[in-house]
């Protein structure tokens, strides 16, 4: 507040604006793994296999890719009010989330009603970047970082409400507390993002409907080539997420240290990039684009080898683990950033809408991939097939770095 009017400053109308929508993001995205954290409980009530639980989160997925191409091709984030979009899908999923436990009719429904959490979310985590994109400028990779930290957090929230020791099998929470939770915590992000959000002052006008921008990002080299990082980034983000934190649970197990430790392992090593994500948006911002998302994806594919080779060592492969996570998600809001520099400011939201779809479609593949490589080489080998997305960013990236278009990233950092 500015001393003479006791009106709110443009600098404290940004760090409001950007920390509600941080808030906001956080709860809905706590969405997406709810019923994947709860799986154990799940494979119990249901007689879930490997299999079965991988599809608890490759629906969200697919409902998000569909939302997201559904948002896209109508151009949703360039021509709809902002905070009632995001409000919306916040709202929307989180009512199909809560109607699982509600319902409780077995896998068949539930998978569906997690699509439809995915199509929802689909109307928050784009929209969302944009709402960054219009409040920063050179600046921009530490405020999407700081949004992509709040989402990481949402993720690995699910992990965290699943390690409170209630009565449930096994000693877990009941399952639909742990959906429940999700879905409350998601409901009050909508309140909070219509109640307290608002685009900054760098909000092109309103777009023109046009469908075929969506080819924009296949069609410019500069921008194709930032999409292939973030695919290769995506090729192993997700499935370590969906599965780490699993493996992780079955190794401490194995090694008598019990569930809760296992669990909580788990919530740190995604939660970790929480941390990433802030430190790379700065670094970022000073040093580049492809040079910081470069090292992260060294580094995370580099994990991804070692993790498969350290199941008989909880301790150290929990130190890994905590590496790979702070590092797996590190890079993922430059590519965003990248993107929204990179192509017309007019339909920043499509850009960033088909970047998602994209990523989201192709960790269908990797998500579903883990359980049947798990059955033919087990958890020693089966993550490092991973680091073959890390490889393929690394060479997008650096080939991106040397066009004379990356001089618009970062402020002219590359």
């Amino acid at each position: 507040m500015t001393a003479e009017t006791g009106t709110t400053s443009p600098a404290e109308g940004k760090r409001l604006a950007l920390a509600l929508l941080a808030l906001a993001t956080l709860a809905a995205m706590s969405l997406w793994f709810s019923a994947s954290a709860a799986a154990p409980q799940l494979a119990l009530a249901w007689g879930l296999d490997d299999a079965g639980k991988g599809w608890l989160t490759a629906s969200v997925q697919i409902g998000f890719v569909v939302g997201a191409l559904t948002s896209a091709l109508l151009n949703l984030p360039d021509r709809v009010r902002l905070p009632r979009l995001i409000a919306a899908g916040a709202a929307l999923g989180a009512i199909a989330n809560g109607l699982i436990p509600l319902l409780d009719t077995g896998p068949s429904v539930a998978l569906g009603l997690r699509g439809l959490t995915g199509f929802s979310l689909a109307l928050v985590y784009p929209p969302a970047m944009k709402v960054v994109a219009t409040w920063c400028r050179e600046d921009r990779g530490v405020g999407i970082g700081l949004l992509t930290a709040a989402i990481t957090l949402g993720t690995a929230m699910p992990h965290l409400l699943n390690a409170v020791p209630l009565a449930g099998a096994g000693g877990m929470p009941p399952w639909p507390t742990v959906l429940y939770g999700a879905s409350v915590l998601a409901m009050g992000g909508a309140v909070v993002v219509l109640i307290g959000v608002r685009p900054g002052p760098f909000l092109a006008g309103t777009a023109p409907f046009d469908w075929r921008f969506v080819l924009r990002a296949f069609r410019h080299r500069p921008t194709r080539l930032a999409n292939l990082g973030y695919l290769g980034h995506m090729w192993e983000l997700y499935a370590m997420w969906a599965w780490a934190p699993l493996f992780l649970l079955a190794a401490y197990e194995a090694a008598g240290l019990g569930p809760v430790a296992g669990r909580l392992a788990g919530f740190a090593c995604v939660g970790v990039g929480a941390v990433g994500c802030v430190l790379a948006g700065l670094l970022a911002d000073r040093l580049g684009r492809t040079a910081t998302t470069i090292a992260s994806l060294g580094i995370s594919g580099t994990c991804a080898v070692l993790a498969g080779l350290l199941f008989d060592e909880p301790v150290l492969l929990t130190a890994v683990c905590l590496v790979w996570g702070f590092a797996v998600i590190a890079d993922s809001a430059q590519f965003s950033a990248a993107v929204s520099e990179l192509t017309d400011p007019r339909y920043v939201g499509t850009a960033l809408t088909v970047q998602t779809s994209a990523g989201f479609l192709l960790t269908l593949v990797t998500i579903q991939l883990v359980p049947p490589l798990l059955d033919a080489v087990g958890w020693r080998y089966t993550f490092a097939v991973l680091a073959l997305g890390p490889v393929v960013g690394i060479w997008a990236m650096a080939r991106l770095r040397t066009l004379p278009e990356a001089v618009t990233m970062a402020s002219g950092n590359r």
